[in-house]
C-alpha cells in the first residue's frame, strides 16, 4: 500500500527532489516565537489554535494562546499562521549497523559474491552523517539505537557531536540465543549467549559504555526453546537492573514476549505476529508499565524485497538513501550463482509475500489495537537499517500501518512523540511541547489530524532550538538525483519519477530531437510503462558525471517481447532538478 498523494506534492512543496520553505534556518541559541500556528501536543492531547511558542536557546519557554502569551523582547517573530506545530518524531527502533540495502545481511541473504560484507559495512560507517541527516529530513530529532556492534557507542558519541544529526539512544551487542557468524568481522553485533555467567560478563562490559539499554534476542529455534533460554533472560535482566540499565528484548513469538515480560523486560521492540495476543498477557504488559515498539513495516520489507515487489512510498523513494534504495532492485537481476538456491526456491511462489509478510503483519495489526486500547504504552519504531526498511522516511509507512491497525491520528502522534521520548530515556526531556522541555520540533504545512499522511509534510525541523528548512536537509547533488529518478523508474513510481523533473524539463533523442516537453509530457510517455504488472527494469552499467552533468550507460530489460535496450543517457541538472535529458539508444 502507498501512502496518499499528499494535496501539497503537486507545488513541489516537500516531495520533489528540490524544494523551498518558508521559514530559514537560524543561528543556535537565538530566541524564537512562532506565533498564529496551531500547536499540537499529542502526549496530553490539547490543541491550541492561534498560538504563540517562544523558544530561547535549546528549550521551549512559554506556549499558549496568542491572546494570553506575551512576545518576548528581541525575539525573531515567525508568523505561521496556517501551519501546524509539534514534538520531532522518535523512532524507537534502528539499528544504524545495517544500512536498510540489500546486502547488509548476510544472515539473512549472503550476497557476499556481488558486495563484501566488510565492505558493506565500511560504506555504512562512512555514510553516517548522511544516514543522521535523513532522520531530520523526515522530523524524527530523536532515535533509539537498540542494538549493534560495540562501535555503536562511537556512533552515538559522533551523533552527539553532530547538529544535523538526531538524538541517539544507544545499546551493544544483543545478548542472543542463537549465532549469527557471518556477522561477525571482529566486533559482533549479535552474540549468542549459553549461560547466565556469560550474560553477567557481557553486561559487565557494557556497562563501561554506558548503554541506554541492553537488549536480548530472543530467538525462539526449536522445542522448548522458550524455557533453555529463560535463565539467561532473568540473568541478563537483573544483571542490567543492578547496575541501572533498562533492557530491551526482541520477541515475536508471544510465549516468549511473556517470559520476557515476566523477567521484568523494559521494552519490548516487536509485535507478537505467531499468535494474537490473551487478556492475561495485555494485563500483563499493562500493570508491569512495559513500553512496547509494534515495528510493524519491518515484517513486509524483507518479504516484498526478496520477491522483488517493492512498495516504497513516496517519502522514501523521495528522502531516503538514493543508493541504498537502488540496491533494493538488485535482486532480480543479479546471476544465479549469486543468489542462493533457497531464496530463489521461495520467492518463485506466488503465495511467499502473503504468507512471509501479510500474514504476520495483519496479526501484529490486530495486537497493536488490542493493547493500545488497554492502555499500554506504545512507542513508534521502524527497525530500520534491515533490509528494505529505510532510516529516516519508514516512519511515516509504520504512520500508515498503526493507521491500519485502527488508531487514530492522536495517538500515533502520541506514539511518535510522548511515548517514544519514555522509551529513549528514563526522564525525557522531549515528546512534549511544554515550558522547559527540549525544543526539538516539526513544523507542517497541513493538518496530521485530520489526516496522518500529512504527518509528512514538512516544512521546517527545529532540534535544539536550531531551525532548519526542510529542503536543507540531506540535499542531492545531481548525482543522488539521477539514481533517485532511476529508483522511482524502477518503483513504477510515476508521480516521484516526475517529481525529479523541472516542469518544461525536455527529452530528447540525440542530440537535439525532441520527444516530450514538461511534466504532462513526461506522464503521458511513461504512464503506460509503468502500468501495473510492468518489469521495465533500467540497470546502470556505467555512470560518470562531471559538475551538473550525469552520464549513465543504461541496461532496460523488461520490454515488450523480451527485448533488452542498450543506451546512454546525458542528464543536466540545474536547481535541483533534472532540465534536459539526451538517449543515445545502441546501435542495432
Amino acid at each position: 500500500m502507498r501512502l496518499p498523494l499528499l494535496p501539497t506534492l503537486a507545488l513541489i512543496t516537500g516531495f520533489g527532489c528540490s524544494s523551498l520553505s518558508a521559514l530559514s534556518p537560524v543561528a543556535p541559541r537565538a530566541k524564537i516565537a512562532f506565533t498564529g500556528a496551531t500547536v499540537i501536543d499529542p502526549g496530553s492531547g490539547k490543541v491550541t489554535e492561534d498560538a504563540v511558542l517562544v523558544i530561547d536557546g535549546e528549550r521551549i519557554v512559554a506556549v499558549g494562546p496568542r491572546a494570553s502569551t506575551a512576545l518576548p523582547a528581541g525575539a525573531r517573530v515567525i508568523e505561521a499562521k496556517g501551519r501546524w506545530i509539534l514534538p520531532g518524531y522518535i523512532d524507537t527502533h534502528v539499528h544504524f549497523f545495517q544500512s536498510g540495502g540489500l546486502y547488509t545481511r548476510p544472515d539473512a541473504i549472503d550476497l557476499n559474491k556481488a558486495r563484501p560484507y566488510a565492505e558493506e559495512t565500511a560504506l555504512i560507517r562512512k555514510r553516517l552523517p548522511d544516514a543522521f541527516e535523513r532522520y531530520l529530513r523526515s522530523g524524527v530529532t530523536s532515535v533509539v539505537d537498540i542494538g549493534g556492534p560495540f562501535w555503536n557507542f562511537d556512533m552515538r558519541q559522533a551523533a552527539r557531536e553532530n547538529p544535523r544529526a538526531p538524538r541517539v539512544a544507544a545499546a551493544g551487542p544483543l545478548i542472543s540465543s542463537v549465532a549469527r557468524p557471518q556477522l561477525d568481522l571482529g566486533d559482533p553485533p549479535i552474540v549468542k549467549i549459553s549461560s547466565a555467567d556469560e550474560a553477567q560478563a557481557l553486561v559487565s562490559r557494557l556497562a563501561e559504555k554506558k548503554p541506554d539499554y541492553v537488549k536480548i534476542w530472543y530467538v525462539v529455534d526449536g522445542e522448548g526453546a522458550v524455557e533453555r533460554f529463560r535463565p539467561i533472560v532473568r540473568a541478563t535482566i537483573q544483571a542490567s537492573h543492578a547496575l541501572k540499565i533498562r533492557v530491551a528484548v526482541h520477541a515475536t513469538e508471544l510465549e516468549a514476549a511473556r517470559t520476557a515480560v515476566e523477567e521484568g523486560a523494559d521494552l519490548l521492540v516487536h509485535s507478537v505476529t505467531d499468535k494474537e495476543v490473551d487478556d492475561a498477557f495485555v494485563k500483563l504488559v499493562r500493570e508491569k508499565g512495559v513500553i512496547l515498539t509494534p515495528s510493524l513495516v519491518v515484517f513486509e520489507r524483507y518479504a516484498r524485497t526478496f520477491a522483488q515487489k517493492l512498495a516504497l512510498t513516496r517519502e522514501e523513494l523521495a528522502w531516503g538513501d538514493p543508493y541504498v534504495i537502488g540496491s533494493l532492485f538488485d535482486l532480480a537481476h543479479l546471476s544465479a550463482d549469486i543468489v542462493p538456491e533457497r531464496i530463489r526456491t521461495a520467492t518463485a511462489n506466488p503465495n511467499y509475500v502473503e504468507t512471509r509478510a501479510n500474514l504476520p503483519q495483519r496479526t501484529a495489526l490486530k495486537n497493536l489495537k488490542k493493547l493500545q486500547d488497554a492502555g499500554v504504552v506504545i512507542a513508534a519504531g521502524t527497525d530500520a537499517g534491515n533490509i528494505g526498511t529505510i532510516h529516516g522516511p519508514a516512519i511515516f509507512r509504520e504512520f500508515a500501518l498503526m493507521k491500519e491497525a485502527g488508531l487514530t491520528p492522536m495517538q500515533i502522534l502520541a506514539d511518535a512523540t510522548a511515548n517514544g521520548a519514555k522509551a529513549f530515556s528514563s526522564t525525557p526531556e522531549m515528546g512534549v511541547i511544554q515550558a522547559g522541555k527540549l525544543a526539538d520540533l516539526v513544523v507542517l504545512r497541513s493538518n496530521p489530524l485530520a489526516d496522518i499522511a500529512h504527518a509528512s509534510d514538512i516544512e521546517t525541523v527545529v532540534k535544539d532550538g536550531v531551525l532548519y528548512a526542510a529542503a536543507t536537509l540531506a540535499p542531492d547533488t545531481a548525482t543522488d538525483l539521477v539514481q533517485r529518478q532511476l529508483n522511482a523508474y524502477n518503483a513504477h513510481d510515476l508521480e516521484a519519477f516526475v517529481a525529479c523533473y523541472a516542469p518544461d524539463a525536455k527529452l530528447y533523442g540525440y542530440p537535439e530531437t525532441l520527444m516530450s516537453t514538461g511534466h504532462a509530457d513526461i506522464r503521458a510517455r511513461y504512464g503506460p510503462r509503468f502500468a501495473a504488472g510492468s518489469t521495465l527494469h533500467a540497470r546502470v552499467v556505467n555512470r560518470m558525471a562531471m559538475s551538473n552533468v550525469v552520464i549513465d550507460h543504461e541496461r532496460v530489460t523488461g520490454l515488450d517481447g523480451g527485448k533488452t535496450l542498450e543506451a546512454i543517457a546525458i542528464y543536466e541538472v540545474r536547481d535541483g532538478l533534472i532540465q534536459a535529458v539526451r538517449f543515445k539508444r545502441a546501435e542495432p
